[in-house]
């Protein structure tokens, strides 16, 4: 299982990835899930991957090996949108080829993609591609998207972001959510892949990982811990008929 959420701002995109992969307790593994594509000064395209790492894996490394070759690829391709179906187009390539004497033997080999950035001459975006391989788009009235192990961090997301957000908000509440999921689900781990695109840039950041020691993230985890205990302390007692 992972975890991996992609946030569309007007500031501009947040993306968080874990990096744990499992294929049952006695076999854990770390792989990175957030990959970049981009051409300075003329487009950045995030990919999030969650579910089979096999078939996942083999759809970046088509696209990645397309890059210098003469036809559609993400360095040509002219939005965000046609970028999202050439994603989408080689996760169904991919399973053409792969699915059907794995598929008899009961291995599920769909896998779901978060794709966001930027051409030049359009807004920035963020798409969310589906195991089918359809796909939607963020809005102001929904501007994330998660994939994978989404429940336990999708509470804090809900209540704590809007378009408007800063990214700095963002960032902060995505590692909140990590920290909610990482606790309640073992197949959730560190270390955490993040990047943050300020809109209309058009430069590919570097992105930064963030380790289990990390003096950042372990005093905001910290801090959040200590400030929900101390808000339920403060929440007034229930009534009797509560108690029966």
């Amino acid at each position: 299982m992972t975890y991996c959420v992609g946030i569309s701002l007007e500031q501009g995109l947040v993306f968080v990835s874990d990096s744990r992969t499992n294929a049952g307790v006695d076999h854990i593994a770390t792989f990175r899930k957030l990959h970049v594509f981009g051409v300075p000064g003329e487009r950045i395209i995030v990919l999030q991957t969650a579910g089979n790492l096999a078939t996942s894996q083999s759809v970046i490394s088509l696209l990645q090996q397309r890059l210098n070759g003469e036809g559609v690829n993400l360095n040509n391709v002219p939005s965000l949108y046609q970028a999202t179906t050439l994603v989408s187009e080689t996760m169904r390539e991919v399973m053409a080829r792969d699915g059907n004497g794995v598929m008899m033997q009961g291995v599920d080999l769909s896998c779901s993609f978060i794709v966001g950035g930027q051409v030049n001459g359009e807004a920035a975006g963020l798409f969310n591609i589906y195991p089918q391989g359809n796909f939607i788009a963020a809005t102001e009235d929904t501007p994330y998207f998660q994939i994978g192990e989404s429940k336990y961090g999708k509470p804090v997301l809900d209540r704590s972001l809007d378009n408007s957000s800063s990214l700095q908000h963002a960032l902060l509440t995505a590692l909140i959510s990590f920290d909610s999921t990482i606790r309640s689900n073992l197949s959730v781990g560190m270390p955490l892949d993040v990047l943050v695109y300020n809109a209309n840039s058009l430069q590919v950041p570097n992105g930064f990982r963030v380790t289990q020691d990390d003096p950042y993230y372990q005093g905001i985890r910290q801090q959040w811990g200590e400030a929900l205990q101390r808000t339920l302390l403060e929440l007034p007692p229930a009534p009797g008929q509560y108690l029966g």
